[in-house]
C-alpha cells in the first residue's frame, strides 16, 4: 500500500472534524483552509498526542489507529516528524545536540536518513556549534526541519513552518523545503492557508472548510476549479509545469515547453531537459479571438474556453484548456458579452505575467 488513509470524527462543544482522507503516500500533500476549518486538529489526530474514539490512520500499509480493532500506537512510536510553526528547540543545547538527540530517538537498524544528510539538505552544517538563541528565525526553523528529519520518519508533518517568519525568512527557507520535495521519497503533511506555499509545494491539496472536506485532489486540478472559492479573487491562478528546453542570452530569456505550446521566461539557471513549476494568475491572462502578432506580450498559446463563473462585481473568471493544462483568465464582463464567449469557443490566452515557482 502506497497511500494514507484517515478518518477522524472529533467533537468538541463548538467545533467537529469530520474527514475521510485517501492521499497520497509519497509528495507534499497541502491542508488548506481559513483559521478554524480544523487544519491543525487534522494533523494533531495523526499524531496520536489525543486519542479520539472511532478513529482510523494507516500509513504506507501500516496501521497506527483502527478502534474497530483496538489498535492504538502512542506517539512516541509512531514513526513520524512534527514541525511546528516556532521551532522547539532545545536552548541549552548547540544545534549538534539538538539534532543528535533526535537520532537518539530511533534504534540505528531503523535510521534512513543519516545525520549528514539531513545537515546537508538544510544547508546547516555551519550552524552546528551554535546554540538557539544564536540563530536567525529561518535558521532555527531549518535546524527544527533537520532534526525532524534524523528521526527517520515515516512521514513528515508540518504546522504552517512559515508562519512565524517575516517576507524575508520565507523566502529564505523555502528552496530547503523545495529540496525536501525533491530529494526525499518521505510524504509530508503541510498545513498552510498561504496560497503561495501550496502553489509551490503541494502535489495534492486538500480544502478545509468549519472541520469538513470540501474537496481534494491534485493541486493543479483543484486550484482552477471554479466551483470552489480558491479559483476566485485576486490570487486566484493556474499551476504549469514546463520543460526548459533552452536558454537566450542575448535577450536573457528561457523557453519552455508545455503541454500547451511554447513559453518565453526570464532567464532562468535550470537547464535544458528540467522541470520548472510556473504559477500564471488569473489576472494576468487577457483574452482574444485572433492571435496578435503586434503586441509586446510575448506568451501566446491557443485555448479553449471550457466554463465561465462570476467573480468579483462587473469580472467573469474563465476556464481555460490549454492542451491538457488548465488556465483561468480574469476578465470585465463587458468583454466576456462583447466576445461572446461561451464553453467550447476558441480564444488566445494572452500571458502578461508569469511566476517561476522552482
Amino acid at each position: 500500500m502506497t497511500d494514507i488513509r484517515a478518518r477522524f470524527n472529533i467533537a468538541y462543544s463548538a467545533f467537529t472534524l469530520d474527514v475521510d482522507l485517501t492521499l497520497p503516500g509519497r509528495g507534499v500533500t497541502a491542508l488548506f483552509g481559513p483559521s478554524g476549518s480544523g487544519k491543525t486538529t487534522c494533523l494533531r489526530a495523526m499524531t496520536g498526542l489525543e486519542r479520539f474514539a472511532g478513529s482510523y490512520l494507516e500509513v504506507n500499509g501500516e496501521v497506527w489507529q483502527d478502534d474497530s480493532r483496538n489498535i492504538f500506537l502512542p506517539t512516541h512510536k509512531r514513526p513520524l516528524g512534527y514541525v511546528f510553526q516556532e521551532a522547539s528547540l532545545f536552548a541549552h543545547l548547540s544545534v549538534q545536540r539538538n539534532l543528535e538527540y533526535g537520532m537518539r530517538r530511533v534504534p540505528a537498524a531503523m535510521h534512513q536518513v543519516s545525520l549528514e544528510h539531513a545537515i546537508s539538505l538544510l544547508d546547516i552544517g555551519h550552524l552546528l556549534q551554535r546554540n538557539p538563541d544564536k540563530l536567525s528565525g529561518g535558521e532555527r526553523q531549518r535546524v527544527a526541519i533537520a532534526r525532524a528529519l534524523a528521526t527517520s520518519p515515516r512521514i513528515l508533518l508540518m504546522d504552517e513552518p512559515l508562519a512565524a517568519l517575516d517576507s524575508k525568512r520565507k523566502e529564505e527557507i523555502m528552496p530547503y523545503l523545495e529540496r525536501l520535495h525533491d530529494e526525499l521519497d518521505i510524504p509530508v503533511i503541510y498545513v498552510s492557508h498561504s496560497s503561495d506555499e501550496v502553489a509551490r509545494l503541494a502535489d495534492h491539496l486538500v480544502l478545509l472548510e468549519s472541520g469538513k472536506v470540501i474537496a481534494s485532489g491534485a493541486t493543479s486540478d483543484l486550484m482552477t476549479r471554479l466551483d470552489l472559492n480558491f479559483a476566485h479573487g485576486d490570487t486566484a491562478s493556474a499551476l504549469v509545469v514546463a520543460t526548459v528546453t533552452a536558454h537566450d542570452a542575448d535577450f536573457h530569456l528561457t523557453s519552455a515547453e508545455f503541454s500547451g505550446g511554447q513559453l518565453l521566461l526570464p532567464q532562468q539557471a535550470a537547464t535544458p531537459g528540467q522541470q520548472i513549476r510556473i504559477r500564471v494568475q488569473a489576472r494576468d491572462v487577457s483574452l482574444s479571438l485572433l492571435p496578435q502578432r503586434d503586441s509586446s506580450i510575448l506568451n501566446i498559446v491557443p485555448a479553449t474556453v471550457t466554463e465561465l463563473s462570476a467573480d468579483a462585481p462587473g469580472q467573469v473568471m474563465i476556464g481555460l484548456d490549454a492542451n491538457g493544462t488548465r488556465l483561468l483568465a480574469r476578465i470585465t464582463r463587458k468583454s466576456c458579452e462583447a466576445m461572446r464567449l461561451a464553453p467550447g469557443s476558441q480564444v488566445f490566452a494572452q500571458i502578461k505575467g508569469i511566476a517561476i515557482l522552482k
